[in-house]
């Protein structure tokens, strides 16, 4: 019998934090440190980005396998995977996306990207070819020189050049993928949208968080805001976690 390795706490939920692609789980340190500071038990987990069916299906068997609530925060791509993984999923109360995508079924990461106006993530990217079992497909980096400017404008540039190199590429086929569920729509959302974001235009964000009628903050932040501002995520997750307490 499998057991479960989250350490939940009675009465409190299980925060779930998915990262998206050029990142990886060490992007939420700060927000962890927080939430830990208010007693919640937290897991970061290691998205795959290797395609939306895939990472959606991974994800999925980790929040099936935590017993009790949970709250979970998607960055970026992240809220892809979230709002396909997550359907049906009785033990989930809260959706937060944190600079992120909300699809509508039929829709794609790269579309809603491109939807408005202010992008500037897909000339910086670098295709890399890596072998698949009936032979090669893309990965797509964002350029190192160009990683600060496009996806980390307001976190220091030490820290940035370090996420530089330690980012995790993105299959480009996921960004292609386009959504069969939409958690969003059965699950309450919270919003929060970067003014300075130059991998997914504000006004993005401002559409999807709109018609999913997620409760939405605006903060003056850069797409890396989960570094540069970690509180005003965390503080977005708790209200989500105080918010849908029962």
């Amino acid at each position: 019998m499998s057991q479960n390795v989250f350490a939940p706490v009675e009465g409190r939920p299980t925060v779930v934090l998915v990262h998206g692609a050029f990142a990886e789980s060490s992007s939420w340190d700060a927000v962890v440190a927080r939430l830990r500071a208010e007693e919640l038990p937290v897991l970061a987990v290691a998205n795959p980005l290797r395609g939306l069916a895939h990472d959606a299906a991974y994800l999925r068997s980790v929040v099936d396998g935590i017993d009790g609530p949970v709250v979970v925060a998607g960055h970026s791509y992240g809220g892809s995977v979230m709002g396909e993984a997550l359907a049906g999923a009785e033990n989930v109360r809260a959706l937060v996306y944190v600079a992120s995508f909300q699809l509508e079924v039929g829709e794609g990461t790269g579309e809603l990207a491109a939807k408005f106006p202010g992008g500037r993530l897909g000339p910086a990217l670098r295709p890399v070819p890596y072998p698949t079992g009936g032979g090669t497909a893309d990965d797509l980096y964002i350029g190192q020189d160009e990683f600060r400017a496009v996806f980390a404008a307001d976190v220091p540039e030490d820290v940035a050049a370090l996420m530089a190199v330690t980012q995790r590429p993105i299959a480009a086929a996921a960004l292609q993928d386009t959504a069969t569920r939409a958690a969003w729509r059965e699950i309450p959302s919270w919003a929060l949208v970067t003014l300075q974001d130059l991998a997914i235009p504000a006004d993005s964000m401002r559409f999807m968080a709109g018609r999913a009628q997620s409760r939405t903050v605006e903060v003056d932040a850069s797409h890396a805001v989960t570094v540069s501002q970690p509180g005003a995520v965390a503080d977005l997750v708790l209200e989500a976690v105080q918010q849908t307490a029962r």
